[in-house]
């Protein structure tokens, strides 16, 4: 079950990339925790938040670390004392459900060439093979999108994944089965084990029972929301699960030819670099 608490305090905004993301503190009642919180006022939108989600549950699926996802319930009031234009309009624009992920006390940014020792190679084929499946194009050298935290490494920021998103009407089989070439670009990809051998370990526990699971957790008011002046691009809440169930269970129909070419740019990468360092605890 993901959680849904009521922010109390706008505490920093987080400046990068486009959604200006920021902690919260939010409480369920009966005690107050801190939230990196995206906003579907801000300019990526609802769907960004959806993507979170579904990545954040898929990756607890697989059993690889994540920060507690939650939602954040906005009320109008909330941030009326903001004096940054911008932000105060990107909350007056997301009153309702957005999407957190539980603020990571003490951690830091991973860096391939000093916290490569935090990862397996087990481990990191199987993240690379989440990334290949949702088609995130956001875990580069340049922007790795992992915190490590007490020697853990947990996984963050899946707004730009599952881009296919948005454009629903441009979706077709062969786009859905199409490889992910930018997987190559991978910050993991150099000290990953081998990603046929995650697709063996990982393809059968996204049966369409748990990915049914994953979507029912995506509230309404999210698949349905629309900025002012557009229209949602499904009827419905049940006809846009119906679309990303339907998806997956294209994209994880064998043979996946996305974990084949994600093999192959391990191979292609480990041929033409150095010999990774080796993992160690």
């Amino acid at each position: 079950m993901i959680r849904t608490l009521t922010a109390t305090r706008y505490a920093v905004p987080l400046r990068e990339g486009g959604s200006l993301p920021a902690v919260l503190e939010a409480t369920d009642g009966s005690s107050s925790e801190l939230f990196v919180t995206k906003f579907k006022g801000a300019g990526q939108g609802a769907r960004a938040l959806i993507a979170e989600l579904i990545v954040a549950q898929l990756a607890a699926l697989l059993d690889l670390p994540i920060p507690e996802p939650a939602l954040i319930s906005v009320d109008e009031s909330f941030g009326r004392t903001e004096r940054d234009p911008e932000i105060q309009d990107i909350l007056k624009g997301s009153v309702g459900l957005n999407v957190g992920l539980a603020y990571l006390d003490g951690a830091f940014n991973f860096n391939p060439l000093s916290s490569a020792e935090f990862v397996s190679p087990e481990r990191a084929a199987d993240i690379v093979w989440l990334d290949a499946l949702t088609t995130n194009i956001d875990r580069t050298v340049r922007n790795p999108n992992l915190m490590v935290q007490q020697r853990e490494v947990y996984l963050i920021d899946h707004g730009a994944a599952l881009y296919f998103h948005h454009d629903w009407t441009g979706l077709n089989q062969d786009r859905i089965r199409t490889p992910f070439p930018a997987i190559r670009d991978h910050v993991l990809l150099p000290i990953a084990g081998d990603i046929e051998e995650a697709d063996a370990r990982l393809a059968d526990r996204c049966q369409p029972a748990s990915i049914a699971r994953i979507l029912d957790a995506i509230p309404d008011e999210l698949l349905t929301f629309a900025p002012t002046g557009t229209s949602p691009a499904f009827e419905n809440a049940t006809a846009n699960r119906q679309a990303y169930a339907a998806y997956f269970r294209e994209r994880l129909r064998g043979p996946r030819t996305f974990a084949t070419l994600a093999n192959q740019a391990r191979e292609e990468v480990l041929a033409e670099s150095p010999a990774p360092l080796p993992y160690r605890r």
